[in-house]
């Protein structure tokens, strides 16, 4: 008779073999309930990611996922939670790029320290960001934009706020060119449209997915895009690098991350499940409506980018005195 072997063992082999039956079950995550963070109101891409990835989760594992939406704060509630959730891969939070890059400068204050609280498991998505113009402004690409702003004197834009990615976006390019622009903020980017579409304001700054229909129905001029190559959702548009200004390249992303005490192999799993969720054929259609691109950034090619976008934004926020209002 054949000696007997364990279940713990015949699962062991299974995946030292690259079985799939059932080696994923054996994981070292998740191992309970996952609850991932998405500190805003439902409906936009940082709830879209998060619900993408609770589905695939539960659909593929043994364990359940859920999002909570604990909007308020800036975001800070959800993050919070995070910082003092358990380091197993239980709690999970989907942010984006301004809460982690701009606002330890802007805010004061702030309970928690990127670096010390967080692990960067995956850049999940990202976006351009474009300069729009009124269609009667005359504005077309960069040269024209300037030209407009010295013979008006002042050229007022629009963005969804203070301190906003798109708010220093600008504020980076009057400052290279030297150009007297005026912002005006909004309370949001979708705020901002009827004024640029009236003529009350001849620019605003936008991300893609809000520019994408005013494009596609003509209502708008295309400056350009705020990344160093084009969109390929949008590739007859022209970066700025293109129009002479190459240091300039700007995308807002959104991030997963977890608690920095999170287990080397656990980040690893959480990563490789996110990555999947996100090339599902349908996911990958959502995201493609939505003006996003999946990313692979992850782990310290990742957190390099948020250090370096954070030394680039506290910058301009210190050189121009900003404070959140």
């Amino acid at each position: 008779m054949p000696p007997r072997i364990s279940r713990r063992a015949a699962l062991a082999a299974a995946a030292t073999i690259g079985l799939p039956a059932q080696g994923r079950a054996q994981a070292p995550w998740p191992t309970r309930q996952v609850t991932i963070q998405a500190p805003f109101t439902p409906g936009g891409p940082v709830d879209i990611l998060a619900r993408m990835l609770a589905s695939h989760i539960q659909a593929t594992t043994s364990q359940p996922a859920v999002v909570e939406n604990r909007a308020g704060a800036a975001g800070n509630i959800g993050i919070e939670i995070v910082r003092r959730g358990p380091p197993d891969g239980s709690s999970l939070l989907v942010i984006p790029a301004g809460n982690f890059t701009i606002n330890p400068t802007l805010l004061r204050g702030l309970s928690w320290d990127v670096e010390r609280d967080f692990a960067p498991i995956l850049m999940l998505a990202a976006t351009p960001n474009l300069i729009l113009a009124n269609r009667e402004s005359g504005i077309r690409d960069l040269a024209t934009l300037a030209a407009e702003a010295r013979r008006r004197g002042d050229l007022p834009y629009g963005t969804p706020g203070v301190g906003s990615q798109l708010h220093l976006t600008m504020e980076v390019l009057k400052r290279r060119l030297d150009l007297p622009l005026t912002h005006v903020p909004y309370r949001g980017t979708t705020q901002a449209v009827p004024d640029l579409l009236s003529g009350q304001i001849p620019l605003m700054v936008s991300n893609l997915p809000v520019a994408l229909p005013l494009l596609a129905n003509g209502q708008v001029n295309a400056v350009a895009v705020t990344t160093a190559a084009r969109s390929p959702l949008a590739p007859e548009i022209p970066t700025l690098a293109e129009q002479g200004l190459p240091e300039l390249d700007v995308a807002s992303w959104y991030g997963l991350f977890a608690p920095r005490a999170t287990p080397a192999a656990i980040q690893e799993a959480i990563r490789r499940l996110a990555a999947e969720a996100l090339r599902t054929p349908q996911n990958a259609e959502v995201l493609r409506a939505q003006g996003m691109t999946v990313s692979d950034e992850a782990g310290e090619v990742f957190a390099a980018r948020i250090r370096r976008e954070t030394a680039q934004w506290g910058e301009i926020i210190r050189a121009l005195n900003i404070r959140a209002e």
